[in-house]
């Protein structure tokens, strides 16, 4: 069978000018930063219309992404590895060289915008090929580029894919990212781009650079796990305007207290969460958590600016027993998720941070096991303005995450293409699927079909 995604061609795209996108800046990474070394790349891509042939797509696309790599230059430099014989150890920074970012051409010429939009919300095996890396940890930085993009010309349609380090920047400053180049693209200029604010060392009591174990710093065998992982599938879960609404009141409801504000994404969330559990053959006795990834801009003391470039979010763990997130409904979870997240303050980041330079350990167990079935991890976010990117041809159609950390229990949140609305790309067993399908109480609030 021919390949449906054929490569064009990969090239390295560098910032136009070297010599002023800071060729000589190091950003020190943090306890937040290097805790995700052994992670893989988180992969997001948009589903556009097909431009006009006159469009010349590949060379504006490549052109205006040299120029926005000249504002966001860490992107185009390396992770610099530095050895410490003196303690067994090995430090980390962004060495922002200017080597560039890697660039795939690729052509999928017998599949239409129909065949990646399935009516059910299914995404598609061959989905994988469309998304610029496979298997790409936070660690192969050191010789792998800190961003690839791949655009993938369909019959009907274009796929703009990319995946990213982790160590270097966040989904705020990814999607930042995506918009400022959508807008060179479009303008032809980047003369309106103010420079990049950086986040600022801002621990107290800790040095940089920060000294790891060489053992937790290099490369995972792979799994032994993965011979008795079941097979995950991803799939889409639209929540409309109105099942985000119904899921806020039911559980404000449950709370009783309309001075506990439950958000769409607490709601959403913990909706997924009771769900997921209810058939991932837990016995009610055990643990199950939701992890959260937690921003840190506003909530440091003195807070640092909302869009300030880097990798500012950390995971923590809503915890609850089976029994508990079955038995108190629907409200409650939805509160474990809300009082965790304003629990999170300076003082936990600061304690965090200090306790995991002292005890560095576990990197490698990555997002968490593929088989215990226990956890539910909730990435990216449906405030990011993923459709307000027009890089000259049109808005995109649809957004999807691509392979990577591909736990079952990975929900990956966007906002829905009708205002108000969510889409969950869900990572689940194959077996977690068809009992979500046939879950009256889950189908309730959530439309299948996108």
């Amino acid at each position: 069978m021919a390949e449906v995604v054929v490569m064009i061609s990969s090239s390295i795209v560098r910032p136009l000018n070297t010599t002023r996108s800071g060729r000589t800046y190091k950003v020190h990474l943090t306890p937040f930063d290097l805790s995700l070394l052994q992670i893989d790349y988180p992969q997001r891509g948009l589903l556009f219309p097909k431009p006009n042939p006159d469009f010349h797509l590949i060379s504006r696309l490549k052109a205006s992404l040299s120029l926005a790599l000249e504002k966001y230059f860490p992107f185009a430099g390396r992770l610099a590895k530095v050895e410490n014989p003196e303690d067994n150890t090995v430090s980390f920074f962004i060495d922002c060289d200017g080597s560039g970012a890697r660039f795939q051409h690729a052509e999928a010429k017998t599949l239409s915008v129909n065949d990646l939009l399935q009516p059910d919300g299914s995404v598609p095996d061959f989905m994988k090929n469309f998304f610029p890396a496979d298997d790409f940890k936070n660690c192969d930085g050191v010789t792998e580029p800190l961003l690839a993009l791949q655009v993938t010309e369909m019959k009907d349609g274009v796929f703009l894919s990319y995946c990213y380090n982790h160590l270097v920047a966040d989904g705020v400053s990814m999607w930042n990212f995506i918009h400022a180049w959508s807008k060179i693209c479009s303008s032809s200029s980047s003369s309106d781009h103010h420079p990049l604010v950086f986040k600022e060392w801002f621990l107290k009591g800790i040095n940089y650079p920060i000294h790891i174990p060489v053992s937790e710093a290099e490369r995972p065998p792979p799994s032994r796990e993965l011979s008795s992982v079941p097979v995950t599938k991803d799939k889409v879960f639209h929540f409309t305007k109105k099942n985000v609404s119904d899921l806020k009141a039911k559980a404000t409801s449950e709370v009783g207290s309309s001075d506990m504000n439950i958000s769409s994404l607490q709601a959403v969330s913990a909706h997924m969460w009771r769900s997921i559990i209810r058939h991932s053959g837990l016995s009610r006795g055990g643990e199950t958590y939701c992890k959260v990834a937690v921003g840190l801009r506003q909530r440091l003391d003195p807070p640092l600016d909302k869009d300030c470039f880097g990798n500012m979010t950390y995971l923590v763990p809503a915890i609850a027993t089976v029994e508990e997130l079955q038995d108190r409904g629907l409200g409650w979870a939805a509160m474990q998720i809300r009082n965790l997240v304003s629990s999170q303050t300076n003082e936990n980041f600061n304690n965090f941070a200090e306790e995991w330079v002292r005890n560095v350990k576990n990197l490698k167990s990555g997002v968490g096991s593929r088989v215990a079935g226990d956890t539910i991890v909730v990435a990216s976010s449906p405030r990011f303005q993923v459709y307000n990117n027009d890089f000259g041809w049109g808005k995109p159609i649809a957004v999807r995450a691509g392979p990577g950390n591909s736990v079952s229990g990975k929900l990956v949140l966007f906002p829905g293409i009708d205002e108000g609305s969510i889409d969950v790309q869900a990572t689940l067993w194959c077996d977690v699927i068809v009992n979500l399908l046939a879950d009256v109480e889950f189908l309730e609030h959530v439309t299948a079909m996108v």
